[in-house]
């Protein structure tokens, strides 16, 4: 899945994949901060090499976060609260993707407003991401019902006739 994603997006790593790639890589085994630098060049085919000192402090702030702990022989593993936090990115990633396969199915119209949906929720994403430890629960329940209400409006868009313009707002 993540390489597949540089082959789309070339050497352009958008602000905050540091920190979802670690949490995807940590789900599956724990991994010490020298195989997930050799990971993410091995899976970008070298199209990405994140240095030390990228990689070491954004470990230090998920440690910090509850979300991962350090285990004796020196690798990283999710906590549950990590755990969590990676469920909640992979349901949020399952939305937006069934929404973009209906959006792309509309052709020329459905492709712009992809794009425009596909930066929103990359910037969005971002935010959420370096800001989720620190949201109060009211804030994540007003994001999540933000969020509802977006997927409503293009679930009801989806269903306008061919020639009517589609507007997410």
């Amino acid at each position: 899945m993540i390489s597949e994603w540089f082959q789309r997006v070339g050497s352009s790593v958008p602000r905050g994949f540091s920190r979802y790639f670690i949490l995807e890589l940590l789900k599956k085994t724990p991994h010490t901060g020298k195989e997930i630098i050799d990971y993410a060049v091995e899976q970008s085919n070298g199209i990405w090499k994140p240095s030390p000192g990228l990689i070491y402090p954004l470990l230090g702030r998920l440690l910090d976060e509850g979300l991962i702990d350090e285990t004796k022989d020196g690798k990283y593993q999710l906590t549950q609260k990590g755990k969590d936090t990676a469920e909640d990115v992979d349901k949020v990633n399952d939305i937006v993707k069934k929404q973009l396969e209906v959006l792309f199915r509309l052709g020329n119209v459905g492709r712009f407003v992809a794009i425009d949906l596909l930066e929103k929720i990359s910037t969005m994403g971002s935010i959420l991401s370096s800001n989720f430890v620190n949201m109060t629960n009211d804030e994540t329940q007003k994001y999540k019902k933000f969020l509802e209400e977006e997927l409503k409006k293009i679930n009801e868009k989806k269903s306008t006739p061919k020639g009517k313009e589609i507007k997410i707002e």
